[in-house]
């Protein structure tokens, strides 16, 4: 392949070790060739990215476990105070006003802005955007400005930003790579547990070929939680719903993507709903065999909710969303320093996960990312009226989560058997189909786990699963034969269940409402149920089948919504290389 490159004068504009990839500026007339080359296994565009745009530690759960009783395997017993103490949570988004008093530490004397860097090429890690400074504070931001009407979920996490998206909120792929490449070199020096990306651009490639997605995945491999913006399209022009439109990279099975809920307001969580603009599954990125047929991943996301609608955080200096939406200004002080804004959109409710994810691995560092995903979701609230494409597992609930993370064994290894206890205190209170009460509501959890294609429930969930190490996905458990799913009694305890159906919440467990969409239709390549029928895709309606209660937009509108190329015939292109 370096042959190729010197001899058509292609130039090398980055490289990333720790990802096996590449990004180069070549002609387009070249790109087939280059494809063609046995080292190569996928070639992508270097696509735009850009932003998918406070009460939350109450309506959370996260204040009710500020501090909690933490054992061990013999039985002692600490008081911890749960507030992301020691955790590193890496920004990736516009840059960060480090300068905001939000990040300063519990004795207000220090910043916990700990890193940054710029990927952009602008040469500054400011946030002149401000798009990555309100992100950063609803994941992370302490409580000293307004009598801590603004605290985020881990107020004492260490922020490490990495500014991959300019002053206009727009950047690339290969800006991306890079910060992952620098996350992967760097995480034990500032122990980044956690990645938050607040962004995306249009899922086109399968999961398996994206370079982002591939990129989340080896973070995820290295340990580090990974929680990705569903996107803000779920409804069209006429309001009415839409299906199909995750964002890469949150079509990645490894990530934890998250929908927004809108909580009109109040701690209580009678009243939640999933919001109107929040993406609805399933995944529409695909590959394309020989024959040029596509073959869908159709995957089940969002894997979460959390809240997303009108939440206040900090605001940046001189911030340009501000200058254009002079709306959103909160005037909750006259200091830059200090002032708030409100913002919208699953990009805000991603850091409320993220902070969540820091708490729970304050309490246990031992969790994997499987782990933390898998006890978000069991603890999470369905909302009833809602089908799993819209809202996962349901809405967060920090305090169910703290409550099981604290009891998981300390010394949770991959070297685990199948069917070990997976609690100190086995069967933990309320593990199988448990209950959270917060702001005078009490609610049932899921009692289950989104998988690829499907969810799992059953009283096996509290032994250890082999889904649940690390270097793994929660959905390698499936087994496809004949459309069929079955479980692999490998990675699986006879007591998991696998749903046969994508479910519309009853309000209770997962798995308690009427099916909405059977799992064999996800199954098929390309084959969705449209208005009661199947339909593969290009054949008649082809992607612009009706799916069940709204319309799945046909996959090729969306590549035209950004621009790909960049030049007439020197688009950047992501290049990734077997090993």
């Amino acid at each position: 392949m370096r042959s190729f490159l010197q001899q058509n004068g292609i130039r090398t504009v980055g490289a990333y070790n720790n990802l096996n990839a590449q990004v180069v500026e070549m002609p387009a007339r070249l790109v087939e060739q280059l494809a063609n080359l046995d080292q190569i296994s996928y070639v992508s565009l270097d696509r735009e990215t850009a932003s998918l745009d406070g009460h939350v530690e109450d309506t959370t759960g996260a204040e009710a476990v500020r501090d909690v009783e933490k054992r061990n395997l013999y039985g002692t017993k600490q008081i911890v105070h749960l507030d992301g103490t020691g955790i590193g949570i890496a920004i990736l988004d516009s840059g960060i006003y480090a300068n905001h008093e939000a990040f300063l530490d519990s004795t207000g004397t220090r910043s916990r802005v700990v890193f940054s860097q710029d990927f952009t090429g602008e040469g500054r890690t400011d946030d002149p955007y401000g798009h990555g400074t309100h992100v950063a504070s609803l994941a992370a931001g302490n409580g000293l400005i307004a009598n801590g009407a603004y605290t985020g979920i881990a107020p004492d996490a260490n922020i490490i930003n990495l500014r991959v998206l300019n002053s206009k909120g727009v950047g690339k792929t290969s800006a991306i790579l890079d910060a992952v490449n620098w996350v992967l070199a760097n995480r034990k020096a500032y122990n980044i547990r956690v990645v938050n990306l607040s962004l995306g651009s249009v899922a086109v490639s399968s999961y398996t070929n994206d370079p982002v997605c591939r990129a989340v995945r080896s973070l995820a491999n290295a340990g580090i939680v990974v929680v990705a913006a569903a996107g803000n399209e779920g409804k069209d022009s006429a309001g009415k719903k839409v299906y199909g439109q995750i964002h890469s990279p949150g079509n990645e099975p490894s990530a934890i993507t998250v929908g927004a809920a809108n909580t009109f307001g109040t701690n209580k969580r009678d009243d939640d709903k999933v919001a109107s603009y929040s993406s609805r599954g399933p995944t529409r990125s695909y590959w394309v065999d020989s024959n040029g047929i596509k073959h869908y991943d159709n995957l089940v996301k969002p894997d979460l909710i959390a809240p997303g609608n009108k939440l206040v955080g900090a605001e940046s200096a001189d911030c340009a969303l501000v200058k254009q939406n002079p709306g959103i200004d909160d005037d909750v002080s006259a200091s830059p320093n200090e002032d708030m804004m409100t913002l919208s959109g699953t990009s805000v409710a991603t850091p409320i996960v993220s902070g969540s994810a820091a708490l729970l691995l304050q309490i246990n560092p031992s969790l994997t990312p499987n782990m933390v995903k898998f006890l978000l979701e069991k603890t999470a609230q369905p909302l009833a009226g809602f089908n799993m494409f819209e809202q996962g597992a349901g809405e967060i609930n920090v305090e169910g989560a703290v409550v099981l993370a604290e009891m998981v064994r300390p010394d949770l290894s991959s070297n685990m058997s199948l069917g070990t206890p997976l609690f100190t205190q086995f069967p933990p209170v309320g593990a199988t189909f448990g209950f959270t009460t917060i702001a005078g509501y009490t609610f049932l959890w899921s009692g289950g786990v989104i998988l690829n294609h499907t969810y799992a429930t059953g009283y096996d969930l509290g032994l250890y699963q082999k889904i649940y190490a690390q270097g793994v996905l929660l959905g390698d458990c499936e087994v496809i034969k004949k459309n069929r799913l079955m479980a692999d009694k490998k990675m699986l305890t006879d007591g998991v269940l696998l749903g046969d159906a994508i479910m519309t919440s009853g309000g209770s467990a997962m798995g308690g409402g009427t099916a909405f969409i059977s799992t064999g239709v996800l199954l098929g390549d390309g084959v969705l149920l449209g208005d009661g029928v199947l339909l593969g895709d290009g054949v008649l309606l082809g992607d612009g089948v009706l799916l069940g209660d709204g319309v799945l937009l046909g996959d090729n509108a969306s590549q035209t919504s950004i621009p790909l190329v960049y030049g007439d015939d020197t688009p950047s292109m992501s290049i990734v290389k077997d090993n």
